[in-house]
């Protein structure tokens, strides 16, 4: 399952995905993964990414399209 979320907030900060990939230590092609969903978010990246942007761990996942932390 791709997370459009992720790909979304990632290109509108004009980012690239070697640049979120650095930021978790994986290389572009693993971080391409999570994006398109062949390799499941653990919940450290998850929780990496929604410190790095700032947004609430269920708009990374596209269970809400309200980025706002709770």
């Amino acid at each position: 399952m791709p997370y459009q979320n992720l790909r979304n907030i990632r290109e509108d900060r004009d980012l690239r995905q070697k640049d979120l990939a650095a930021v978790l230590n994986v290389s572009q092609n693993t971080y391409s993964q999570y994006e398109t969903g062949v390799i499941a978010l653990t919940a450290e990246v998850l929780i990496k990414l929604a410190d790095y942007y700032n947004v609430s761990t269920d708009y990374l996942l596209d269970r809400t399209d309200d980025p706002s932390p709770k």
